[in-house]
């Protein structure tokens, strides 16, 4: 496994998610976020039922990035991206916007108009990202500074901040 600031060579390959990459994921992904607790959020369950709509990157036989996504079994029209990690030594290279891009297509292939994504509030880096990447913000019940944010949206304490793009545009 490359370290980080470690040179990165050759174009990382992105590929359908398989069932054996949730180990290499829950090795890696705490230290991804800087030690914070992220394992819980990536239950096996995603790696064996959503492999048609997730995404994996590996660069140099490792792990380099990964998107868990679907589309809404109650809105078959909407995607949502769950989650996605990409190595620290990647960062700031485009292998975020190619996985996102990846996960577009296909969205588009399979009908979908619009992708939805939360994150917390605290994650400025992710809130950055996604506008950059054409998600605009939804209302919330909050603000923190600029940003709306959902308070509570997955329980007491877990604030959100909920994003949309259209995949029509």
């Amino acid at each position: 496994m490359r370290e980080p600031g470690q040179p990165v060579t050759g174009e990382a390959m992105i590929r359908p998610l398989r069932p054996s990459d949730h180990a290499r994921v829950i090795a890696v992904i705490d230290e991804w976020w800087g030690g914070r607790p992220m394992a819980q959020m990536l239950p096996r369950l995603f790696f064996d039922h959503f492999t048609d709509t997730s995404f994996a990157a590996d660069r140099d036989d490792a792990l380099a990035g990964f998107l868990v996504g679907f589309v809404s079994p109650a809105r078959p029209d909407e995607a949502h991206i769950h989650f996605v990690g990409v190595h620290p030594g990647e960062r700031s290279q485009g292998l975020g916007r190619r996985l996102y891009g990846t996960f577009f297509d296909a969205m588009r292939a399979r009908g979908c108009t619009r992708v939805r994504a939360v994150t917390s509030p605290v994650n400025t880096g992710s809130v950055a990202f996604h506008r950059r990447m054409g998600f605009r913000l939804e209302p919330g019940d909050a603000q923190v500074g600029d940003i709306p944010v959902a308070t509570g949206y997955d329980g007491p304490g877990q604030d959100r901040v909920r994003f949309v793009r259209d995949l029509r545009s």
